[in-house]
């Protein structure tokens, strides 16, 4: 279930990095969003794909649409996503519900991966977070086999709170606060 960020305002002006686009979703993602959710390579470590026939008759027109969810788009076309939603004693699975304002989460299509465009994506969207809700926290979950994810967590600042077994596999939870200006 999608938990509402708070008082943001969606979506926001679409963010340009120096080769992406963060932007809300468009209609013509919907093919790239079916590719994502159907994928064997971007499922390993999410309980596996969906069935292509079962998307096509799930996926909305205008797939994605929600607050804090970012369509990764280079050169025109969607590559990925990423999604910050409220962390809260609500959320499904694992939780502490002590930290964290939002959990971060991302996809992207396998001929995207190895570019570094997760990591420029996430930082921006993690910025637009600090900015969008100020003081706020942002965890992380990914299992701890998910080599790609646990690099991209580091490099991003995220620092390891504990590791957990759920799914029959060892989970690691980690937490990214950002920066404040000293003054």
């Amino acid at each position: 279930m999608t938990r509402p960020l708070g008082p943001v305002a969606w979506p926001p002006t679409p963010i340009r990095t120096e080769r992406l686009v963060l932007r809300a979703s468009e209609a013509r993602d919907r093919a790239a969003f079916i590719d994502l959710l159907a994928s064997p390579e971007v499922h390993t470590y999410l309980g596996g794909p969906r069935p292509r026939t079962e998307l096509d008759r799930a996926v909305p027109e205008i797939p994605g649409r929600q607050p804090g969810l970012f369509v990764i788009d280079f050169d025109g076309a969607m590559i990925g996503m990423v999604k910050l939603d409220r962390h809260d004693a609500e959320s499904p699975g694992h939780i502490r519900p002590d930290i964290g304002g939002a959990e971060i989460g991302y996809l992207f299509l396998p001929e995207a991966w190895g570019r570094g465009y997760a990591a420029e994506a996430c930082a921006a969207a993690l910025d637009w977070f600090a900015d969008a809700l100020p003081g706020k926290s942002v965890v992380l979950r990914t299992q701890t086999a998910n080599e790609r994810s646990m690099r991209l967590a580091t490099k991003l600042g995220f620092t390891e709170v504990e590791r957990y077994e759920a799914y029959d596999a060892e989970q690691w939870f980690g937490v990214w606060s950002p920066v404040t200006p000293s003054g």
